[in-house]
């Protein structure tokens, strides 16, 4: 899952950067104007919005963010809310409201919460071929054993066996799996591939992941 928190204050920012960057990659913005251009660009799998940008009214962003026909949900982030700012937040676009100051239990419950909202319930086992991956524990089972693997390795699975049956290419790969502000070469797709077969593929003589020549890769 790929997230972009939009928020002012920049401890308050890298906190929860750091609470969440083992599971999930996050975009971090300081202002309105930012945040759209960062939306242009890239997709969204959970938008998480502070009520006061220096720049613009939270409320007024989460209605041109809609307006925008993004459709990623919206995680309000606010110090303090009455009851008529939700009805407004609520209103204008919002799905959610977090107080501050917060648990990351209660963060990471908010958005397994969000996501299942989304087409695809995403904190499901996903089971392929005796190969089963578990997004909330972060594991991975073939044949019944663990596998083990390193961040990278395991957010390229888990967006490969979402997408099976399809072609996912690397830009594709880019998109979900690393940051904005991250610049990695081709060649280091191709390196995390050649590592997840190694670990998944070579030891039963399989061919899950599939290289799809000029195109990119999928698993059946």
């Amino acid at each position: 899952m790929r997230i972009l928190l939009i928020e002012d204050d920049l401890e308050t920012a890298q906190t929860i950067r750091d609470g969440v960057k083992h599971r999930y990659a996050i975009d971090l913005t300081e202002t309105a104007r930012e945040a759209l251009s960062y939306l242009e660009s890239s997709s969204y799998d959970v938008i998480i919005l502070d009520l006061n940008l220096p720049d613009s009214d939270g409320i007024k962003l989460c209605q041109r963010i809609r307006a925008n026909k993004i459709t990623a949900p919206i995680l309000i982030l606010t110090a303090s809310i009455a009851v008529e700012d939700k009805v407004r937040s609520l209103d204008a676009g919002a799905d959610d409201f977090l107080s501050k100051p917060f648990s990351f239990a209660e963060l990471h419950a908010r958005l397994r919460a969000l996501s299942r909202r989304g087409p695809q319930i995403l904190y499901n086992r996903i089971s392929i071929k005796h190969l089963i991956l578990d997004p909330e524990s972060g594991e991975v089972f073939l044949h019944g054993k663990k596998i083990e693997l390193r961040r990278r390795e395991f957010q390229i699975l888990e967006y490969l066996m979402r997408n099976a049956g399809r072609v996912v290419t690397r830009d594709m790969l880019f998109e979900h799996v690393w940051e904005s502000n991250a610049n990695p070469s081709i060649n280091t797709i191709d390196v995390h591939i050649k590592f997840l077969r190694d670990k998944i593929d070579k030891p039963h003589g399989s061919h899950r992941i599939q290289t799809i020549r000029g195109l990119g890769y999928k698993i059946d």
